[in-house]
């Protein structure tokens, strides 16, 4: 059965044949070729805005902006038939649906502004009571005596397959602006979304500002509302920015990586809607971003699932290896020494130390303990010291004993002196900083105490400075 003689009725799916896979790939139809690039470069430009407005902590707030926009779809409407015109004039109701956007978005700046409600509270407050107001007005709309009411209710999920060209060269248009702006006042949207009170300090119009970036919000948004929807515009203007986060750290390519997915999100999903077109175009698109947000959350290398679980592993791997060290160092200095004055070089290395006394040292399991073993003997740092179940450190591993030893001891006696811990509480303080103790750290630590503790050997513990 062909597309063309299918019922209306018929809902069965078919996989789309080699010829039509390669007609939307190549954007052969002109249609396909309107909504492709019209759905891309709306992608493109939700995600550049939408990454100020996420860094602004104002996520909701076009998703309210959004809902917002249904009422005055449905009063230009009304206004245009009274007048005698088309009401269904496309220009005429993304012009009510902006004023009505910024109208409410104007709605809750102020009563975020001006009462003790929460910026939350505020959303939810306006969000339902524009949105409840969208659906009265087009209840009245529909009971209207004129023919052409049929079809607003498209504003509410998206109708991409409408679109035209004059819609893409809107989208382009909006989205080539939104560019620019954001270009030339990239240095003060940054400071706004991460320090206001700063910006403000500086004298810089923050009002002006958070005015005009929330205007770009609104006119990405009904631009937006044909191809995606109302209700699905705010995954356009928000899980673009969401995913890129996963991947930098740095505003700029944080924006960049945005506005990609936002663009390739909108080629895929309007591309698998052209192959099956019973799927609609704006929930596909949707889908696609959803489907990037979960990759990116997973494989991000900046913030990912899988890096974030690599740092930690790797991080409790160093600190149960340098645990090992003080241990074995620490049980040789008390074996030889009592505690009461500095191992002298190689003292530690010569000294074996027993198995079940490194078990004693901490709540290591006999399976962890071993684990921990291995992976240091791996690395030259400990060896087996000839008799059953004793250890004893390499040239290697003294070297690196003594390092750890001595940043612990520097961070015990800082605390000691400068932070008024007494000693007997110290030892935990010590152990949650010390494997983090960069060398710039430590340089102003030795520096604090270079007049008691000089020189590269470790100074005693304090714990046993009452000692004789």
């Amino acid at each position: 059965m062909t597309e063309t003689n299918r019922s209306i009725t018929d809902t069965s799916f078919e996989l789309p044949s080699l010829e039509q896979l390669l007609r939307v790939l190549t954007l052969a139809d002109y249609n396909t070729r309107v909504v492709v690039i019209g759905v891309m470069l709306l992608g493109l430009a939700s995600g550049l805005i939408g990454s100020f407005l996420l860094l602004r902590k104002r996520a909701l707030l076009g998703d309210a902006l959004s809902h917002a926009t249904l009422p005055g779809i449905g009063l230009a409407f009304i206004v245009m038939s009274a007048l005698g015109g088309s009401g269904k004039s496309l220009p005429g109701l993304l012009a009510g649906a902006a004023l009505f956007g910024a109208l409410g978005v104007a709605c809750i700046l102020l009563i975020t502004r001006y009462t003790r409600l929460k910026q939350d509270a505020a959303l939810g407050v306006v969000l339902s009571v524009f949105f409840g107001l969208g659906v009265a007005v087009l209840g009245v709309v529909q009971k209207l005596p004129v023919g052409s009411a049929a079809g607003l209710e498209s504003f509410i999920y998206g109708k991409t397959a409408s679109m035209v060209f004059q819609d893409a060269v809107a989208i382009g248009g909006a989205a080539l602006l939104l560019t620019l702006v954001c270009l030339l006042l990239f240095k003060e949207f940054t400071v706004l979304c991460f320090d206001d009170a700063y910006a403000a300090a500086q004298g810089w119009p923050t009002v002006w500002l958070d005015t005009l970036m929330m205007g770009l919000v609104v006119a990405v948004t009904v631009i937006g509302l044909q191809a995606v929807g109302l209700i699905l515009m705010i995954a356009m203007l928000i899980i673009p920015p969401a995913a890129a986060r996963f991947w930098t750290r740095r505003l700029p390519r944080m924006i960049a990586v945005a506005a990609a997915l936002g663009a390739v999100s909108g080629l895929l999903g309007a591309g698998l809607s052209a192959l099956v077109p019973r799927l609609p175009a704006g929930a596909v698109v949707v889908l696609v971003a959803g489907a990037a947000f979960l990759v990116s959350m997973i494989c991000g290398a900046e913030r990912g699932v899988i890096v974030r679980w690599l740092s930690q592993w790797r991080l409790s791997r160093r600190v149960l290896r340098q645990h090992l060290l003080r241990a074995i160092f620490e049980c040789a200095y008390e074996r030889q020494h009592g505690g009461r004055r500095a191992p002298t070089p190689g003292a530690s290395r010569r000294q074996a130390v027993p198995f079940a006394d490194l078990l004693g040292e901490r709540s290591w399991s006999p399976l962890r303990l071993r684990a921990a073993i291995r992976s240091a003997a791996r690395d030259g740092l400990v060896q087996a010291a000839g008799a059953p179940r004793r250890l004893r450190l390499t040239a290697a591993g003294e070297r690196e004993a003594q390092r750890v030893v001595r940043n612990h001891r520097l961070w015990e006696l800082y605390l000691i002196q400068h932070a008024d811990i007494a000693p007997s509480h110290v030892d935990r303080d010590a152990d949650d900083v010390e494997h983090v103790l960069g060398p710039t750290l430590t340089a102003q630590l030795e520096a604090l105490l270079a007049a008691q503790h000089a020189g590269p050997a470790a100074p005693p513990s304090p714990h046993a400075l009452g000692r004789t």
